[in-house]
């Protein structure tokens, strides 16, 4: 495996932090407020960065960024953005890395840690190229798949496919719920969405009422994690994202599909579309997207214009 590489950041001797670092940790100031979902992606982007620079703590990595000031942080910058397309790291996964730390910089030239703004451009990214996902017919047949099983795990996977594509969850916001979360009486589950600092109500389907019913009567009322792992090493424990992206690719192998949990999200957004004839105001409400242009995205994947104009060009040949 490639080892990162070091930055070059030499610390002078001489000169005294910046009284913003003395006072008080600008990282802790900068994770403050943020849900805890996105302040362990940001804590995982700028102990990446640390790593990079051969720092000790995300602290001592920030004040290595902004000491020396403009000139050297945007260089180290730089060097950073390319280690990280040279590690062959997705260009979501660079741009975040490369946000968290302009976000940081930002953070410090307001509290007068810093008098500069890091300038390092986002990788072009491809994204949402494929936003159709397994489709209908694909998500039927995991779900009927699962339901000639009756054990726990079989019930609680259910249970969560239930939820990733009939409410379109994110599976980062899936793990984060608890039991407490679910109301089965009011039919509904209280979600914090991404980006969001409160929790909203979403309305149950009377299929993802039923199989949340069978998995919380399996699972039992102690509080905590809706969903639990199952594995005897970490039997109880709240069941992580990476972990439902391997149950969610087992369970698509077992029907010969690949799956990812965004892609049941994909499925579940094209979908409705196609249910509602392309209403994107209406299906933003469910997919509870923050930019249309997104939707746009799906509904002309989903249509695949494209291809259309291309047919009737080759027609005229």
């Amino acid at each position: 495996m490639k080892m990162a590489k070091k930055a070059a950041l030499p610390v002078p001797a001489t000169k005294p932090a910046p009284l913003a670092f003395r006072r008080s940790s600008l990282v802790e100031a900068f994770l403050a407020g943020r849900s805890p979902r996105t302040m362990a992606a940001y804590r995982q982007d700028l102990a990446s960065f640390a790593r990079f620079v051969g720092a000790e703590s995300v602290d001592e990595a920030a004040l290595l960024l902004l000491v020396n000031g403009r000139g050297s942080a945007n260089e180290t910058a730089h060097a950073y953005r390319a280690d990280l397309l040279d590690r062959k790291l997705s260009p979501a996964t660079v741009n975040r890395r490369l946000a968290a730390l302009r976000s940081l910089v930002k953070l410090a030239r307001l509290i007068g840690a810093a008098d500069f703004s890091l300038d390092v451009a986002s990788v072009k990214s491809e994204s949402y190229r494929d936003t159709r996902g397994p489709g209908l017919v694909g998500v039927r047949s995991m779900l009927e798949n699962l339901t000639r099983k009756t054990s726990p795990k079989s019930l609680r996977d259910a249970a969560l496919v239930h939820l990733l594509f009939d409410l379109g969850l994110r599976r980062g916001e899936a793990v984060a719920l608890d039991l407490e979360d679910v109301d089965l009486q009011a039919g509904t589950v209280s979600i914090l969405g991404k980006g969001r600092t409160e929790k909203e109500a979403l309305t149950l389907p009377e299929t993802t009422r039923a199989a949340l019913e069978a998995w919380t009567a399996a699972r039992g009322g102690a509080p905590g994690p809706l969903f639990v792992n199952m594995d005897r090493a970490r039997k109880g424990d709240r069941l992580t994202g990476r972990s439902v992206a391997r149950l969610v690719g087992s369970l698509g192998e077992a029907v010969g599909l690949t799956v990812r949990p965004h892609g049941l999200r994909h499925a579940a957004v094209t979908a409705a579309l196609d249910l509602t004839g392309g209403d994107v105001r209406k299906v933003q409400r469910f997919s509870r997207h923050r930019d249309l242009r997104t939707l746009t995205r799906y509904d002309d994947n989903r249509l695949d214009l494209g291809g259309d104009v291309a047919r009737l060009v080759a027609a005229g040949v």
